[in-house]
């Protein structure tokens, strides 16, 4: 590498980005620094495009007017970092470039500082060119310089400043909690921290503040809020990762629809610093409705829900008797062939279902039946239409132990989405910045665990029964339902939360259904249980994945594009190389031997 001098910054500054001059600027001096995006030789002339995080300006370096700063103009390379003065001057009609905000000026160079110089970046900076995720990651420095990062990571603070001002602007007190806290395992697995000075104990990482954020409500903080950092180790996905962010809120003395009030102006502002306008209120559905009309609680409004018309066939044979015939419509499809139609019930009966895609000979053998189908569902001359029921219709037979509606339902619900997103390339039926946001409410309060032969908390163990569903609590768990509500967008949860109980005795019960000793739970959760002794106000809240929102709004598929330093689907920072081993002498101090596989 040909050796280059540096400059020094000393007392120089900056007058202006990279992306705010504009052709009323012209005539005036300026001092803009950056990277060196890119550059144009043409002899006497250099163009260098100069990058910052607000956008990117022309330099010219004219040999005509100044040979020395030619001259050193030719030691620059991709990503160097310099700084420049100069006038800024309006371009000609023909040189104004429309695809850049800054297109209509250029910066005549007078002076220049090579304040660092630069390797061969690993990729190129340009946003049309695919990259290998691992170099992305194992570069993140680099990453981030590239314009759709750096608008997502912009978006992000946009977002969450948006966050803060509408929750301080009703009254909610932004108010931390500890990182550092005891291990209650419940759902996922906790990251342990060894103790030092308590040899053989461990704090654990939050999974959430769930507990804090209660007991806040009961030392009288009656509307809280945070934007934390949680952690969970679990196996990851597109829209996990082992440490994520969360907007975190609780108030006291509320009714369901409050949090409902108060959570959709939040979202509306979020959505609003993404350039997006949302009309409110949004539509809520129970979780039973939205089963039956969709086969997920968590529904894809984009696309229309389905009916059940078994009532429409009697004595046909379609479905077993007391199980759902659902009829599933997917728009402006058009005809499709044999061989589409076979893999649609493939996929079907993969799923259980026996899938009825011949409408023509529907039409033959009920044509009553399907006129009256088709009233049902609205389906126009162009859209797919589909009947679906549990696979055991073929021999008129309901399985052993006759199928749950549920199973039936959200095998048809799989199908809907799966249909939908085969034909979304052609008919974009999943717009992903048509946001679509749902409430669902009434969710049952548990849900069996058949390999553990016990029922499990459906959100947490902290959420609030019904009031007239409390003696079910031990009579019939399976028909309790939960003051717990989702905020669903596009398919996606995007928020959880629940009425929390509020009364040590309820409390008491719901951990004895869940199979808790009276032992047991007062060793995981006796500080919580004797500070609802203690004046406990009702209380309730939720919590939005912040990092899915902003995924979401930036029509990323994954949160890993809206996340900074994000870790691989196996849980690694390749950049920092983490997770690492540490030195014996570490381990001795905190009391800990490894053992070998």
């Amino acid at each position: 590498m040909e050796f280059v001098p540096l400059d020094f910054l000393g007392d120089l500054r900056r007058t202006h980005s990279c992306g705010e001059l504009r052709a009323s600027d012209a005539g005036k001096r300026a001092i803009l620094m950056g990277w060196v995006h890119r550059r144009r030789d043409l002899g006497g002339l250099v163009f260098i495009h100069l990058r910052d995080r607000e956008g990117v300006t022309q330099l010219v370096f004219n040999e005509s007017i100044d040979a020395e700063l030619h001259k050193k103009v030719e030691l620059l390379g991709s990503e160097y970092v310099i700084a420049v003065e100069g006038v800024v001057k309006a371009r000609s009609a023909e040189t104004i470039n429309p695809s850049i905000p800054t297109g209509e000026v250029e910066v005549a160079a007078e002076r220049l500082w090579i304040l660092n110089e630069s390797r061969t970046p690993p990729f190129p900076m340009e946003e049309s060119i695919d990259v290998n995720e691992e170099s992305r990651l194992k570069y993140r420095y680099v990453d981030l310089r590239r314009p759709h990062m750096q608008r997502n990571i912009i978006l992000r603070s946009k977002v969450s400043f948006a966050v803060r001002q509408t929750m301080v602007e009703r009254g909610f007190l932004e108010i931390e909690t500890p990182f550092m806290t005891r291990s209650t395992p419940e759902g996922a697995r906790d990251y342990l921290v060894p103790s030092r000075v308590n040899p053989g104990t461990f704090y654990a990482l939050p999974q959430s503040p769930q507990i804090f954020k209660q007991l806040l409500m009961i030392s009288g903080f009656d509307k809280y809020f945070q934007i934390v950092r949680c952690f969970r180790d679990e196996d990851l996905r597109a829209d996990r990762q082992p440490e994520f962010t969360q907007i975190d809120i609780e108030m006291s003395f509320p009714q369901p629809e409050q949090i409902f009030e108060m959570v959709e102006p939040l979202v509306v502002a979020a959505t609003k610093a993404a350039g997006y306008d949302l009309a409110m209120p949004f539509p809520r559905l129970t979780y039973a409705q939205a089963m039956r009309s969709y086969g997920s609680d968590k529904p894809d409004l984009r696309i229309p829900p389905f009916h059940c018309v078994e009532d429409l066939f009697p004595g046909a044979g379609l479905t077993p008797e007391g199980l759902p015939l659902v009829a599933i419509r997917i728009p402006k499809v058009g005809p499709i062939t044999r061989s589409q139609s076979d893999l649609l019930r493939d996929f079907g009966k993969e799923k259980g279902l026996r899938v009825f895609g011949d409408m023509k000979r529907l039409d033959k053998d009920f044509p009553d039946a399907m006129v009256a189908v088709r009233a049902r569902i609205g389906a126009q001359e162009d859209d797919l239409l589909m009947l679906a029921g549990w696979g055991g219709g073929a021999e008129g037979k309901a399985p052993e132990g006759h199928l749950p509606e549920y199973t039936v339902l959200q095998a048809c619900g799989q199908l809907r989405l799966h249909t939908a997103q085969k034909y979304n390339d052609k008919h974009k039926l999943l717009d992903p910045l048509n946001f679509q946001f749902l409430w669902v409410l009434d969710f049952p309060m548990f849900e069996w665990d058949a390999e553990e032969n016990r029922w499990n908390a459906a959100h947490h163990p902290f959420t609030s029964v019904y009031d007239e569903d409390l003696e079910k609590l031990t009579t019939d768990p399976a028909h309790c339902r939960s003051k717990a509500y989702d905020l669903v967008l596009n398919g996606t949860e995007l928020a959880s939360g629940s009425i929390r109980i509020h009364r040590r005795d309820i409390q008491s019960k719901v951990f004895s259904a869940l199979g808790f000793s009276e032992e047991e739970a007062k060793k995981r959760f006796g500080f919580l249980l004797e500070a609802l002794e203690y004046g406990a106000p009702p209380h309730g809240g939720i919590a939005l994945g912040l990092d899915r929102l902003v995924a979401l709004l930036a029509g990323e598929t994954s949160i890993r594009e809206v996340i900074p330093f994000p870790k691989t689907a196996k849980g690694t920072d390749l950049m920092c190389d983490a997770p690492s081993e540490v030195p014996e002498k570490n381990l001795r101090d905190l009391g800990i031997s490894l053992r070998k596989k």
